[in-house]
């Protein structure tokens, strides 16, 4: 797992796996720890991250219900987790997929875990809405469309945007169960004035992006959304795996229509 700082309140760790992002937001006395890694190495030495940099953890927030971002309680058991309302009505609706889905990807990948996913004490977040962190605050977004649910934090002071599944150098957008093409719309452009405004922008998955770069990518995935079902893929994400996502969202798309 590969650790940078973006800000001296703000250190981003990224997974082996899907290149998944966790954000670590300090301001004072309190920290955040935003979304997850996967692997248990990786959750493992969270604890000492922290320790290390000498932040004091106060929570856990998860941008969206996908299992991969919501596996921060693996490494702060304690731990309560924060999520907008769209999330917690997803999670309360099935509170065992989540776990049911680590345990599939821990399967077909050979993973050992000493505990099971547990997520204990969620508490449902107005979005749009703020969430207080030492004597300042993080803005809280909605973005839907990836899936029903979601939501983007902005870390004003550092001007840093953690953007969930959007806004990714690796992936295209993915249309999943729940979510829609014209709410993904919609979200890339309540997004945008905050990747203008940004002075690094952290996708769900990929690695941190300077402003200019996640405002190019933002384009090209407006771009794209907008031509779909006829859309071409973006130059950049072409591989096996994108073509997949791209066939899914055609269905979608014409399934909607």
């Amino acid at each position: 797992m590969r650790v940078v700082g973006l800000h001296s309140d703000v250190l981003v760790a990224t997974s082996r796996v899907w290149q998944t992002t966790c954000t670590i937001v300090r301001n004072g006395d309190e920290c955040f720890v935003i979304d997850s890694p996967i692997f248990p190495d990786e959750l493992e030495v969270l604890p000492a991250i922290l320790e290390h940099a000498g932040f004091t953890l106060s929570g856990l927030l998860a941008t969206h219900g996908d299992w991969d971002h919501l596996l921060g309680r693996l490494a702060f058991p304690g731990a309560a987790l924060g999520v907008c309302e769209t999330t917690a009505a997803r999670l309360t609706a099935d509170p065992g997929v989540a776990a049911r889905e680590l345990r599939a990807f821990d399967d077909e990948h050979y993973v050992d875990r000493a505990t099971p996913l547990s997520l204990g004490q969620v508490q449902a977040l107005p979005v749009p809405g703020h969430c207080e962190i030492g004597d300042g605050e993080l803005e809280l977004h909605p973005t839907d469309g990836h899936t029903a649910d979601g939501m983007a934090v902005w870390v004003g002071w550092a001007r840093v945007l953690v953007a969930g599944d959007y806004v990714s150098p690796v992936e295209v957008p993915a249309i999943a169960e729940g979510g829609s093409r014209d709410a993904y719309l919609a979200t890339l452009r309540r997004l945008e004035p905050l990747v203008d405004a940004a002075a690094h922008v952290v996708p769900g998955h990929g690695v941190v992006l300077d402003g200019a770069r996640a405002a190019a990518i933002l384009r090209e995935d407006v771009n794209y959304l907008a031509k779909l079902p006829d859309a071409e893929l973006p130059m950049a994400r072409r591989g096996a795996a994108q073509r997949a996502i791209h066939e899914q969202n055609v269905e979608r798309v014409r399934a909607s229509a």
